[in-house]
């Protein structure tokens, strides 16, 4: 049997830095852990996960808990958290939430003693739940959640900042009546698209309708229902935004439904451009969001306090967004992607 002193040996290398590209217990340049992998392969060395969890108290496993694992959405999440996990030589434990906060409690609790740190996204997140449910000092990163006095971690969106430069856009094609279709109550993503809403019409000198904002929740049906309910007022947007692309999609069928056309008769846009965001007919505007960036940073993050616990990174950092303009709006020749801070 192939021991790591075999790969030490093979690879040049000390059997520390060996065990330390599988424990990931200490930094190894790039070329390093590189090499050691492509030996343990070729001598067909695989550590054994069980024992070296005896030796170094861990599992080798990541926790990720997300509001729902339905959508292009969190699967492109759960893609960048994974390959970022998987080249450190760790596994993922999913589950997903319903943002009650006993669940959250519930799902931290089963997963005490089976993974080494965790992964959050819950936009409602009361972050001190995670707290209670955990040991002192465990490594969590929280993403796009409100901003919290817990010592933890976080990443979001520049949510408003995306939300603002697309009714800046709608209204620079000569919109003037921009409605929004928001996401759910208590939700931290759907409460700052809301906000950069706002922003935007007062900045194009629009006033703010309140029958002009319609609550979704994220789904397909909640876009469908709102689109109808607006293109069912007296006097009718000229433009719907979406506070996301499943939203956005459903508005685009309501539009059909309703004999309207898009985007000569209305347009439509929507937020964090999915794949399927450019195979719609007609393709989506959207404010771009790096999902798979996302969860890969956040992986890094939590890799990066496992390795040095005593400096822990505790900042709160933003992830930018581009606009996209696709044909949905109206804007046949699509402007550059440009960056949102």
């Amino acid at each position: 049997m192939v021991t790591i002193k075999d790969v030490a040996r093979a690879a040049g290398v000390s059997v520390a830095t060996v065990s330390r590209v599988y424990n990931s217990s200490a930094p190894v340049r790039q070329d390093t852990r590189d090499r050691v992998r492509a030996v343990a392969e070729q001598l067909g060395y695989s550590p054994h996960g069980a024992a070296r969890s005896l030796i170094t108290s861990r599992t080798h496993t990541l926790g990720v808990l997300l509001p729902d694992l339905y959508g292009e959405f969190f699967s492109e999440v759960i893609r960048g958290v994974d390959g970022a996990a998987q080249r450190a030589g760790y596994h993922l434990l999913v589950s997903s939430l319903r943002g009650e906060s006993h669940g959250l409690e519930a799902a931290l609790r089963s997963m005490r003693g089976r993974v080494d740190g965790l992964i959050v996204m819950s936009p409602d997140l009361d972050a001190g739940a995670a707290g209670r449910s955990l040991p002192s000092g465990f490594p969590v990163v929280l993403l796009n959640g409100p901003p919290s006095d817990a010592a933890y971690a976080s990443l979001v969106v520049a949510n408003a900042e995306g939300a603002q430069a697309m009714v800046a856009h709608l209204a620079g094609l000569g919109h003037r009546r921009i409605a929004l279709v928001g996401g759910a109550a208590r939700n931290y993503d759907a409460e700052e698209r809301r906000r950069g809403y706002r922003q935007g019409l007062g900045e194009a000198g629009l006033p703010w309708r309140p029958d002009y904002e319609v609550a979704g929740d994220f789904s397909e049906e909640s876009g469908h229902a709102a689109a109808l309910r607006l293109l069912s007022l007296p006097e009718p947007p000229t433009a719907i935004f979406a506070a996301n692309d499943c939203m956005a999609i459903g508005a685009l069928s309501a539009c059909r439904d309703h004999g309207r056309k898009v985007p000569d008769d209305v347009a439509v846009a929507g937020f964090d451009d999915i794949p399927m965001a450019r195979y719609v007919d007609p393709p989506l505007t959207s404010v771009h969001v790096d999902i798979s960036a996302l969860g890969a940073r956040a992986t890094e993050r939590l890799l990066d306090a496992l390795r040095a616990p005593a400096n822990r990174d505790l900042r709160r950092e933003t992830l930018p967004t581009t606009l996209v303009v696709r044909r949905s709006c109206g804007a046949l020749t699509p402007t550059p992607m440009r960056e949102i801070p």
